[in-house]
């Protein structure tokens, strides 16, 4: 059965029944075609690929060029969940105008039907900016990645009673600018239960325990294609780098024998 376009109404009324909701990320349209099969409300093309796709440490050099050619690459699998395009780091930090600009160019260019920035209060007026042009936003708290070298790496935030009232307070900011859904990442459980509690808005949880209005993880991690990257918030579903590996190795193995091609593959 075909599922209909899941929009932000879609997502708003899921969250107001109380039903848990669902982001996946992925940065393909091979990919995006399997994981939309499952059903899940939201794909996301996260910066992550900086890591997962393209080897890099961090997220920081993801150009908005190459977040837009991973996305339009995800939207080519019409997939019906709603399709969020990360905006990458320096793409909105100069000013509202550079942040509508670079929103502007994700939908025009890569096709995504929102956005995603990370920041607090910092970032409320670009968000209220790019919301008035009529583009939907997704805010970003707590552990973000594009923050990691004031963190000093990727470390769980919100700790300490400082840094927790920072958090609950930059919720409720992002929400008054007009995010429709807020990311937590890496803060402590309690404090994401206490945070999405206050919120009249979906807050969707990674490394962020189970009291958010949903969760989200990276496909190509609950996948199991890194047997090296199996950080505690991280469920893998599959371990598909052992299959890969033994397909390749099966493959390799029939080459140099000589059983492939047989003759039912000529």
């Amino acid at each position: 059965m075909t599922r209909h376009k899941i929009t932000v109404r879609d997502i708003g009324k899921k969250y107001e029944s109380g039903r848990k909701l669902t982001m996946i990320t992925c940065y393909d349209a091979a990919f995006a075609r399997i994981m939309d099969k499952a059903g899940p409300d939201m794909l996301l093309v996260g910066d992550s690929l900086g890591m997962v796709i393209q080897g890099r440490r961090n997220t920081l050099e993801v150009t908005l060029e190459e977040m837009a050619y991973h996305c339009r690459a995800v939207s080519r699998a019409n997939p019906a969940a709603h399709l969020i395009c990360d905006m990458p780091f320096m793409s909105y930090q100069i000013s509202p105008e550079q942040a509508l600009e670079s929103a502007g160019f994700l939908i025009r260019e890569g096709r995504g039907e929102s956005v995603k920035l990370e920041g607090g209060e910092e970032v409320a007026e670009s968000i209220a900016r790019i919301v008035k042009a009529g583009i939907p936003v997704v805010g970003h708290l707590g552990l973000t990645p594009q923050s990691i070298h004031k963190f000093g790496g990727f470390v769980m935030q919100g700790r300490d009673e400082e840094s927790a009232a920072r958090i609950r307070r930059d919720a409720l900011i992002l929400q008054e600018a007009g995010a429709f859904l807020i990311v937590l990442e890496g803060i402590p459980a309690t404090l994401a239960e206490d945070v999405t509690q206050s919120l009249r808005i979906p807050a969707v949880g990674i490394g962020a325990g189970p009291g958010c209005s949903g969760q989200v993880l990276v496909c190509y991690d609950m996948l199991g294609m890194d047997e090296r990257f199996n950080p505690r918030f991280l469920k893998k579903y599959a371990a598909l780098h052992e299959i890969i590996e033994n397909a390749a190795k099966a493959y390799v193995s029939e080459v140099e024998s000589g059983a492939f091609p047989g003759k039912e593959n000529y």
